[in-house]
């Protein structure tokens, strides 16, 4: 795929977003910003993304010379388990086993990514729940 349809696809895709997330609204207001706040950040986010690959001067077949292809696919593979175990395990479980192959993919070692893992995702989940009222799954970890 060329980059220019790539960023076409991008495009589309941001305004298909923006439109879904323009009638999402809460039962009662929890939070001030609404839950339409961060689907909206990441299409206008994808779209920025998708006018610049649109614009920017052609590269060719050149774009993709010397790109990682197996860590790369490492790190989508381990997002797919991340978003298939999520509610399962909980976000600080799925959140530091999802880490260890993505950190190898950039050269660490499993033990430090995944002593890094269990701490991006306890310090991440106590900053939600605890400071900005986000809830998130705790899964096999909610009875502590």
């Amino acid at each position: 795929m060329s980059d220019r349809a790539l960023g076409a696809a991008c495009v589309l895709a941001s305004v298909a977003m923006a439109a879904a997330a323009r009638d999402y609204s809460a039962a009662f207001s929890y939070e001030p910003l609404g839950p339409k706040a961060f689907p909206m950040l990441l299409a206008v986010g994808l779209g920025l993304c998708g006018l610049w690959m649109l614009w920017r001067p052609a590269q060719g077949a050149q774009a993709f010379k010397g790109i990682p292809w197996i860590p790369t696919l490492w790190c989508v593979g381990a997002i797919a388990v991340y978003a298939a175990l999520f509610q399962t395990l909980g976000f600080v479980l799925a959140t530091a086993l999802m880490t260890v192959p993505v950190g190898m993919a950039f050269g660490g070692t499993w033990r430090q990514t995944l002593a890094g893992g269990v701490a991006l995702g306890v310090v991440l989940f106590l900053l939600f729940d605890k400071v900005l009222d986000v809830v998130l799954p705790a899964g096999l970890l909610g009875g502590l």
